[in-house]
């Protein structure tokens, strides 16, 4: 039966956070699924600053030299015709 032991990891040692495994001195296989920690900026200032990202964006008219976006896309995805269907 498979058990879950919650632990710590630190560098490439596990520190036990409960309860320990009963292993004895043979190596114990385990698989670590690492948690996401929460972000700790607002969700308002993370929404600030994509907004300032973009206003700079637009200030820079990064695209200006794009004359045709359609022809632009296929160029950067490398498209290629469909079967069947006209171009």
């Amino acid at each position: 039966m498979q058990r879950i032991f919650e632990a710590i990891l630190k560098g490439n040692l596990l520190e036990w956070a409960n309860e320990v495994p009963r292993q004895g001195d043979r190596p114990v296989r385990v698989y670590v699924t690492l948690q996401e920690e929460p972000s700790t900026l607002s969700a308002e200032f993370r929404r600030q600053r994509i907004v300032e990202i973009l206003e700079k964006i637009a200030a820079n008219n990064v695209f200006a030299d794009i004359s045709d976006p359609v022809e632009w896309q296929r160029d950067l995805r490398q498209d290629r015709p469909l079967p069947g269907r006209d171009e």
